[in-house]
């Protein structure tokens, strides 16, 4: 084989090679780069309660620096489509998390007795659940051709249910009172 198809048929299959390898590398740095937001954002909280207003302006500046990085990998990737299809994603998304990755996490925080993972779990577990009715809900009306029922979101601090409409006094995952929700725009 070393005739005219060796000569073009080599060139494509390191080609394909490296386009598998860059393929995993856009997804570890998305991974990445999307952790180091949350991280820097956690951090810049942790600043912002310690008085040090320009250090927590810093960290926030590099959380959105982050998420520009991962928003370019996803789109890179092919990851971002139509609305629809984003709403599939994120559906299937949400209901892997809390029928299998959750539950099976909760079980090993439990076997190994790790009492603040599993209120962490649980509490992710139980709100992925709703997470994955709204986007349901949404999907469903775009494919009937509407646009979602106009409505408020809140989210509860603490737990991260998530609430769409009218709010309870308090959050049923984790007791957090109303006043506490975020109101998302």
């Amino acid at each position: 084989m070393h005739g005219i198809a060796y000569y073009l048929l080599v060139p494509l299959l390191f080609s394909v090679n490296f386009m598998v390898k860059t393929d995993e590398n856009l997804k570890a740095a998305f991974a990445g780069e999307s952790q180091a937001n949350r991280m820097y954002l956690a951090f810049a909280k942790k600043a912002e309660e310690e008085g040090l207003t320009q250090t927590a302006k810093l960290f926030r500046a590099a959380a959105e620096a982050e998420t520009v990085h991962a928003l370019n990998h996803l789109r890179v990737m092919g990851q971002v489509k139509s609305t629809l299809e984003n709403l599939g994603t994120a559906v299937s998304g949400e209901t892997y998390e809390f029928k299998k990755m959750y539950p099976d996490f909760l079980a090993e925080a439990k076997k190994e007795g790790n009492k603040p993972a599993q209120v962490s779990f649980d509490y992710a577990n139980k709100v992925e659940q709703i997470h994955a009715n709204l986007y349901q809900k949404a999907l469903d009306a775009l494919k009937n051709k509407k646009e979602p029922a106009k409505a408020d979101y809140y989210v509860c601090p603490v737990c991260g249910n998530t609430f769409e409409g009218n709010t309870p006094d308090m959050c049923p995952i984790c007791a957090t009172l109303k006043d506490k929700f975020m109101k998302i725009n």
